[in-house]
């Protein structure tokens, strides 16, 4: 789609490809309020306004819309609509080995465990082994510091999901 099309979207088609880009209800909301954009910078910008002026519980409502890192049942299951984008950012556990992958598991049931929410990065471009790396060092965060980082890596995820939307 090039942005041209996306500006005359229907609002309810215009939510729903959206929807593929950040699972939060409130920036959905948000953005189609925004359009039509001039730009695909424009686009960007305001998609990360946006992110930043919501609060905790909109951020962890997008985190739901993701798949646990090397979770490849749960990509092909629950999340079929963003199965093909998630599992291409999370190519790099596609050739992990088993102990990694179970390292991983293990990895995510306590991050999930610790801070009420799935472990959230940007995976695109990086390694199972890097991924474990990066969970292993901020499973020792507060809650406090970990819900701002996760909020960052789920901001990433959305601009290049939004870049993925625009040449789909």
């Amino acid at each position: 789609m090039i942005l041209p099309e996306l500006n005359q979207l229907p609002v309810n088609q215009l939510k729903a490809a959206l929807v593929t880009c950040c699972g939060s209800t409130a920036w959905v909301n948000e953005m189609a309020k925004t359009f039509p954009v001039e730009s695909k910078e424009s686009l960007f910008e305001q998609a990360e306004i946006s992110w930043f002026s919501l609060n905790e519980s909109d951020w962890r409502e997008a985190f739901d819309h993701h798949p646990k890192i090397g979770d490849i049942n749960s990509l092909r299951e629950k999340f079929a609509n963003t199965s093909t984008w998630a599992s291409g950012e999370q190519s790099g556990v596609s050739t992990a080995s088993q102990q990694v992958l179970e390292d991983l598991s293990e990895g995510n049931r306590l991050y999930e465990t610790k801070f009420g929410y799935i472990f959230i990065v940007c995976a695109t471009g990086k390694s199972a082994d890097e991924m474990l790396e990066i969970l292993n060092s901020r499973l020792p965060n507060s809650p406090e510091d970990e819900i701002l980082i996760a909020m960052q890596e789920q901001n990433k995820i959305t601009k290049i999901r939004l870049e993925k939307l625009l040449v789909s």
